[in-house]
């Protein structure tokens, strides 16, 4: 395991970890969701040893908003800036995701796997509708989010918004709001409104019926969908969730939807069980390539 370095389109420099197997086949690229890092998520890591210890590299690709505040290098400013969720900007998502599958094809990989993880997830579901490229070979898909759904289950979502607008309309956009997001991250007025709004991310909306699908309908490689059973961010039907997301793909029966067994929207005390099928999906996938 090492931290590497990737730097965006927009010249921050991003610090991922890195698994690296000395066969350079294959590397599964894991996109963090909302303040999800290497430290806080026992799968990345799991993850990680499980696919190395099969000959398989993987990285934990952490954006900006992996973490609430820390220094990152901006290599166009040519300075370090103190960042992270606390003033993400949202509208960069397909910069973080490009610039990991750019380091991995940069880095020789035969085979890109292309995952993400919550609001990860919905960030790669952007990426792959978006790119010209055809670096990926295929997807993991876990545990994505729809969007308004998320915010309409938080009971302070209004004292959220209302406390946010109030500190733009003062002219203090820019200040950190008196609270911590979800009891997991302290954020700025602009940012969390910045979040609400995020469009690019409101592409699974299949409770909500709030946001776009055609993101979905213009993946043009297949994969799989993996979620727990107990994800309450899935309206008390996890299966039926996924299997709504993937009827917008353009291929969907060629596509995998796995079923963690009581496992959480975190794989809490389940961060073996999502390893493992990380890992079947990937050998799964292999054997078509084989085929």
């Amino acid at each position: 395991m090492k931290i590497i370095n990737v730097e965006t389109s927009g010249g921050l420099v991003l610090k991922g970890v890195m698994w690296n197997s000395e066969n350079q086949d294959t590397v599964v690229i894991l996109m963090n969701g909302l303040c999800s890092n290497i430290f806080q998520n026992e799968f990345f890591a799991a993850t990680g040893e499980l696919l190395y210890k099969n000959n398989i590299s993987f990285i934990c690709a952490q954006a900006m908003d992996a973490f609430s505040y820390m220094g990152y290098f901006d290599s166009k400013k040519r300075k370090l800036i103190n960042t992270g969720v606390v003033n993400t900007d949202f509208s960069k998502a397909y910069e973080d995701v490009e610039a990991y599958v750019k380091f991995a094809k940069e880095a020789g990989f035969k085979r890109i796997i292309l995952g993400g993880h919550c609001i990860g997830s919905n960030k790669v579901i952007n990426y792959l509708a978006s790119t010209k490229d055809d670096f990926v070979d295929s997807f993991i898909i876990s545990s994505p989010v729809d969007l308004t759904h998320f915010w309409d289950t938080l009971k302070d979502k209004d004292m959220y918004l209302e406390t946010a607008e109030r500190f733009v309309k003062e002219g203090r956009g820019d200040d950190i709001l008196p609270f911590i997001f979800l009891n997991f991250s302290p954020m700025s007025a602009k940012t969390l409104l910045d979040f609400y709004h995020a469009d690019n991310l409101r592409n699974c909306p299949v409770i909500s019926n709030d946001g776009e699908t055609d993101s979905l309908g213009a993946i043009k490689i297949n994969g799989t969908f993996l979620i727990g059973s107990n994800d309450s961010m899935t309206g008390g039907d996890a299966e039926g969730f996924v299997k709504k997301i993937n009827s917008y793909c353009q291929e969907p029966e060629k596509n995998r939807i796995v079923i963690v067994p009581h496992a959480t929207h975190i794989f809490y005390g389940k961060h073996n069980e999502y390893a493992s099928a990380v890992l079947k999906s990937v050998l799964y996938k292999n054997l078509e390539y084989a085929g």
